[in-house]
């Protein structure tokens, strides 16, 4: 499996202010670590607490019915020095929702975000990273914007963690990348103790990508 998306090419011929497919280039070299699906009351303190050991930022991109029932962890993201993004509210499959639909699933979670962090908007991102032309246009037009991703740990597939340890290092993570992950299982803690060991080796700075304005 490749963990780069087929799309990608496709991708990035969007204009960067509608959709992001890399983080801002910061000097040095920077990688930039995304998870999905949270937050967790499980795995989410976990690895907050794995990043606080190793001084590095990500950004969540919280489902916003599950940052309500855990209002206090999804806060400590925020206090912690994290990004929130927005996964929508209950990570339906967004391509059977009509335009409208979709849309109050994008507001209702702006909603929940804006009383955990005050900001007035966060960057967004589909669930299964379905995309459609009525809400890429509408977003663009409300300069909300889609951060997509680069790489894709495939942590989610549940395969066995030396096997995607292996595909990872088959596949070399490149400056300005953005990774998929998830924080919803082991998975992503059990490589994450691997991997940013191995990245701070090779000079890697993992950052969180940038709030918007």
């Amino acid at each position: 499996m490749n963990p780069r998306p087929r799309r990608l090419k496709l991708l990035r011929f969007l204009p960067n202010g509608w959709l992001a497919t890399s983080g801002p280039a910061q000097g040095g070299r920077t990688l930039y670590l995304t998870f999905d699906d949270g937050p967790h009351p499980e795995f989410t303190p976990e690895l907050l607490d794995l990043l606080a050991e190793h001084d590095a930022k990500a950004s969540f991109f919280l489902i916003g019915r599950e940052a309500e029932r855990h209002s206090t962890l999804a806060r400590r993201i925020a206090a912690e020095g994290h990004t929130l993004g927005n996964h929508s509210y209950s990570h339906p499959v967004f391509d059977s929702l009509t335009l409208a639909q979709q849309l109050e699933e994008i507001d209702r979670t702006e909603r929940v975000l804006h009383g955990i962090d005050g900001r007035a908007l966060h960057a967004f991102r589909p669930p299964r990273g379905v995309l459609t032309l009525p809400m890429l246009a509408k977003l663009a037009s409300r300069r909300h914007r889609i951060d997509y991703w680069s790489y894709d740990s495939l942590d989610y597939s549940r395969r066995p963690v030396p096997e995607l340890l292996e595909t990872i290092q088959q596949h070399p993570l490149r400056t300005g990348d953005i990774v998929l992950m998830h924080d919803d299982s082991a998975h992503s803690l059990a490589l994450l103790r691997e991997l940013i060991p191995a990245w701070k080796a090779q000079g890697f700075m993992l950052r969180a990508l940038p709030h918007l304005h």
